[in-house]
């Protein structure tokens, strides 16, 4: 996630950090303040810059979102892409590794701020709705398509379709993060631990997505016969 390694005071760092530096500021002030309540002027007196340093780096607040998604959840997702290539294993395996991977990343609180962003706020920023679109969700809605194809194919999972099911379990996931953040909700979940609710969803997903075993024996004896 956006993180700047650096103990130097703000105005000592370099200027080759200073970009990295505006970032964190603007991951923090969008998080306390939202996307459409953060300012420039908060951005940059929180990185310790001026107003004119940003611009040479930034045209606006949402380029500062977009290079924010970038920098952690893009980020993320190309170097699951590239561990899924090849990658060994049966296809339930793959959809449950997967999974938990990105389970613990929904639960870190710079991906809180991200959905929280998300869901919130940019159906006011149709052009960031769009790019999240295109480099987030359908990025990972096509991974995870290969995934269910494949184990559609294998028999390990029922004959559906793999884009709903990606689409239900992304749902699921994206629920469940929200609730768990709330703070009405949250004391209702208290009393299980995050892995007990990994297991509770995963268990509910592999259920709905099992093979009918009698609609299997049937196809067996049909090619017996």
């Amino acid at each position: 996630m956006v993180s700047v390694e650096s103990h130097c005071p703000k105005w000592r760092r370099l200027p080759e950090e200073r970009p990295q530096q505006i970032l964190v500021a603007a991951f923090e002030v969008f998080g306390e303040k939202g996307l459409a309540g953060a300012r420039l002027d908060d951005i940059a007196k929180r990185a310790g810059v001026s107003k004119g340093t940003i611009y040479l780096y930034f045209p606006n607040k949402e380029a500062l979102f977009k290079e924010m998604i970038r920098q952690t959840v893009v980020a993320h997702l190309e170097r699951t892409e590239r561990d899924y290539e090849g990658k060994r294993g049966t296809a339930a395996e793959q959809v449950r590794e997967y999974m938990r991977d990105w389970w613990n990343v929904a639960r870190t609180p710079a991906y809180q701020v991200v959905l929280r962003l998300v869901i919130g706020e940019l159906h006011r920023f149709p052009e960031l709705a769009e790019f999240y679109w295109q480099e987030v969700i359908l990025r990972k809605q096509q991974l995870l398509h290969r995934l269910m194809r494949r184990g559609v194919e294998s028999g390990e999972f029922r004959d559906i379709d793999p884009a709903v099911a990606g689409r239900m379990i992304g749902s699921m996931f994206a629920a469940h993060t929200v609730w768990a953040c709330s703070s009405a909700v949250a004391p209702m979940l208290a009393a299980t631990s995050d892995a007990e609710q990994f297991d509770q969803i995963m268990d509910f997903f592999f259920r709905a997505v099992a093979p009918d075993r009698s609609a299997r024996r049937v196809r067996h004896r049909a090619r017996c016969q």
